[in-house]
């Protein structure tokens, strides 16, 4: 384990974030599906994605890592699910993957036991868990491991809109491949739907036809992925961070970032002009909660003016619980900031005292929040556990010291 040490410095100078974590695991999913061999360029194995290509490996697919961010897939395609044990899947401390893969391993090969680490096993699947039961599949959450046992049968999975999208995705990517056609039909409102669009347009990409419904989905059945190259674009999610430099004074430029994305995290451009106004701002994150961190330490450094970030409820349930650690970290720092049971509402101050030791919380995004909450404190910051920023973005400090800031990386017992 590392703690960060920062001494306060403006950041200068052109970065470019990490490639989507978003997009990455969607684009090698539906590659890993198909039949044939796609290349995929602009890849960062960060660990949140290397545990999702470990367990595609898991499933049957296999990766070429062709030079430095390239990799080419050799699709599992789609003969009879593979006899023998069930596959072990350890989907490490990522969401994502664990909830993506849970309905294409009962499709792959009627079943698999699932594993994790940090807060991941403790996150709930009860959307999933309803659906087995009604479909009569098998599963058992015991000391950590999920074992799920059955097939997937075309129908209607209904599904509540406003948990997390990973469920929806899961079932977007599994039901085409079932001889019959399938709805997936919402409860109610859904929400954080930009994810949806993304893993709708991967599977467009990979020739998977999904149609629109009122309320859903309609899921032909019958169809197979197609190999398909491409490159995975910029990630907002990390990009957020850089746009709070700049809002702390820093001259800080971001490259390599598709203003057209499907990413619903670019709503950050937005939401930085929004705070460069003045007086008091209420921001709804309903549709992009992982941008909370980082409008978190703006809103901290707002000076005068009071920032309500509201519905954000569904940040309990991460890696931390975001709204807990948000204010703790940031409270340690010097800023006024109250916590609500879905929502933070900041007082701005010109700077933070800082001088203080502060826990990442084992979450990537805590981390990088208090590193760019240092900035513009008067006294050194410590942040213990810095190296959980591999999750999403390996190559975070050395970026921020590339810019000028000035960190030392320590081990630590």
């Amino acid at each position: 384990m590392k703690t960060a040490r920062i001494l306060p410095r403006t950041l200068a100078g052109t970065v470019t974030p990490p490639p989507s974590k978003s997009q990455a695991h969607r684009l090698l999913i539906a590659a890993a599906l198909s039949g044939g061999i796609s290349t995929l360029s602009h890849v960062a194995f960060s660990q949140d994605i290397a545990a999702t290509r470990d367990c595609l490996t898991a499933m049957g697919a296999s990766f070429v890592e062709q030079g430095p961010g390239v990799v080419e897939i050799h699709g599992l395609g789609w003969s009879i699910p593979q006899a023998g044990p069930y596959p072990i899947f350890d989907c490490g401390e990522s969401g994502s993957t664990l909830r993506f893969l849970i309905p294409l391993a009962l499709t792959v090969h009627g079943g698999g036991a699932f594993t994790g680490r940090g807060r991941l096993m403790e996150r709930p699947q009860t959307p999933y868990f309803r659906l087995f039961e009604e479909k009569g599949i098998f599963y058992r959450l015991e000391g950590g491991i999920l074992t799920v046992k059955g097939q997937l049968t075309p129908g209607v999975y209904a599904l509540p809109g406003d948990v997390s999208s990973q469920f929806i995705t899961g079932l977007l990517y599994a039901l085409p491949l079932l001889e019959g056609d399938s709805d997936i039909v919402l409860t109610s409102p859904l929400e954080s739907g930009d994810y949806v669009t993304m893993t709708l347009r991967a599977l467009e990409r990979f020739g998977v036809a999904v149609e629109a419904r009122e309320n859903g989905w309609h899921v032909p059945g019958g169809q197979r992925y197609r190999a398909c190259d491409g490159a995975v674009e910029g990630d907002w999610s990390n990009a957020g961070f850089w746009y709070a430099a700049q809002s702390l004074g820093c001259p800080v430029d971001i490259a390599g970032l598709d203003p057209d994305s499907a990413q619903g995290d670019k709503r950050i451009a937005g939401f930085a002009r929004a705070m460069e106004e003045a007086g008091d701002l209420t921001l709804d994150v309903r549709q992009c909660p992982d941008l909370v961190p980082p409008l978190a330490a703006m809103a901290a450094l707002r000076a005068g003016r009071k920032t309500s970030i509201v519905n954000a409820g569904r940040l309990r349930i991460k890696e931390s619980d975001r709204l807990a650690t948000v204010t703790e970290v940031l409270t340690a720092l010097g800023a006024e900031i109250k916590e609500g049971p879905d929502d933070l509402v900041i007082a701005g101050k010109e700077k933070l005292p800082g001088g203080v030791t502060v826990s990442g919380h084992n979450d990537h995004r805590i981390a990088m929040m208090a590193a760019i909450a240092a900035i513009r404190c008067e006294q050194p910051v410590c942040i213990t556990g810095a190296d959980c920023v591999k999750k999403s973005y390996p190559d975070f400090w050395r970026h921020y010291q590339q810019l000028g800031g000035q960190v030392t990386l320590e081990e630590t017992v």
